[in-house]
């Protein structure tokens, strides 16, 4: 089967959105099914309209030029709608697999009836509340309200649908959606590439790491991922771990902010920028304790990460606030452990416990790679869009 995939953005950009794309695409194919890849004019990395990356075929779409509010969006999805039909005549595609956002949901589905193939739609969080939780968009305003109204429908229409955890399913099923129409496939490990490793020395000694417990966390400084809230406990875990440090390795929205914080901590924190995806595995081996303190609101409730699992894949435990898309990750005091979000008090207290107790530490880790591998597999979940489009062409033949 061709599967044509519709995707925001796509490598070399490194986001959790691309590398659960390319897992998505890379494990397809090791399937047997073969994908190809169109990207959006969202897509911010300069280079060919047409690519080779990782054995599959990446299409770019040209850019398009600004305009008045909604103008430009109605302008990217009429280029990125003719780009879908061009790549997917050319490359003789039997279904189109989109991607969230709904400006790929759109041109997915009018370019599906052009060239009569089915249209899956994926949704990888509710974008409205992103939204929110970036500080562009109130709750309850025109533009949140016109975003979810606009993805209620094109999960009406489309001939399945899929969710990356049950929070946004059960989400979805509340808005009218028939259940039997969506499936969930999480998000998941390469268990093969993330495998314990031993302590890096050298990374260790070129981060000033001093052998106390590390506490660290990578990935994308988003406000809801509480970053702010774990460097302003820093003092309060220092009075029980003195020599405790915090590693944050990523960037993005709220970096300014966090490293003003970080200067006020001396040695405490450490903030080397972000890192290639080869050197990453070195710094999970550095780090004693995983930290995810997401905040509390509807978007860490629905929507699960990628990091804690490439964590728990290498034996690292995890500490995590106890909101819902964690908590479907993890099975409290046997593969990491949770705290009440937004408690410095029972942060701290969690913290502490797991800073100083390397017994415990290596349990949940061991317990954690258990899980990872059972359950979490890249190579078994992906097993799953072979159920997902047989349901999208046996419904597209009842249309």
């Amino acid at each position: 089967m061709r599967v044509l995939h519709l995707l925001d953005h796509s490598m070399p950009v490194m986001s959790g959105y691309s590398t659960r794309s390319r897992s998505i695409v890379s494990f397809q194919r090791a399937l047997g099914i073969d994908p190809v890849v169109v990207t959006s004019a969202k897509h911010p990395a300069p280079g060919p309209r047409r690519e080779l990356i990782d054995g599959v075929l990446h299409y770019r779409t040209p850019r398009v030029g600004g305009g008045l509010p909604y103008v430009g969006e109605v302008r990217l999805m009429s280029r990125l709608a003719r780009r879908i039909v061009e790549v997917g005549r050319a490359e003789g595609v039997d279904l189109i697999h989109s991607h969230s956002p709904v400006l790929n949901g759109f041109p997915a589905l009018w370019a599906g009836r052009r060239l009569r193939v089915p249209v899956v739609y994926e949704a990888r969080a509710f974008w409205e509340d992103a939204a929110v939780d970036h500080g562009v968009s109130l709750p309850g305003s025109v533009r949140y309200r016109l975003t979810r109204a606009l993805e209620t429908w094109l999960f009406r229409r489309v001939h399945a649908g899929v969710t990356i955890c049950e929070g946004m399913r059960r989400d979805l099923v509340a808005r009218g959606i028939e259940a039997d129409r969506l499936h969930v496939v999480p998000n998941g490990v390469d268990t093969e590439w993330f495998r314990p490793q031993a302590r890096s020395a050298e990374l260790a000694k070129r981060l000033g790491l001093n052998g106390g417990p590390v506490f660290g966390f990578i990935g994308s400084f988003y406000r809801y991922e509480g970053l702010k809230f774990l460097l302003d406990a820093v003092p309060a875990l220092r009075q029980h771990l003195p020599h405790a440090q915090v590693l944050l390795v990523g960037g993005g929205q709220e970096e300014p902010e966090l490293r003003s914080l970080a200067r006020a901590h001396a040695s405490a924190v450490i903030m080397p920028g972000a890192v290639p995806h080869q050197k990453v595995r070195d710094v999970y081996s550095v780090i004693d304790v995983f930290v995810c303190p997401r905040r509390r609101s509807r978007l860490t409730e629905l929507v699960t990460p990628l990091k804690p699992l490439e964590a728990m894949s290498m034996e690292r435990p995890v500490l995590a606030s106890d909101v819902g898309g964690l908590t479907e990750l993890i099975a409290a005091e046997r593969t990491g452990l949770l705290f009440d979000a937004d408690s410095a008090e029972r942060f701290v207290d969690q913290a502490v416990r797991a800073g100083s107790d390397s017994d415990l530490r290596e349990r949940l880790g061991r317990e954690a790679r258990v899980d990872m591998t059972q359950t979490r597999s890249w190579r078994e979940i992906i097993t799953r869009y072979k159920s997902v489009y047989a349901s999208a062409t046996a419904c597209r033949g009842h249309r």
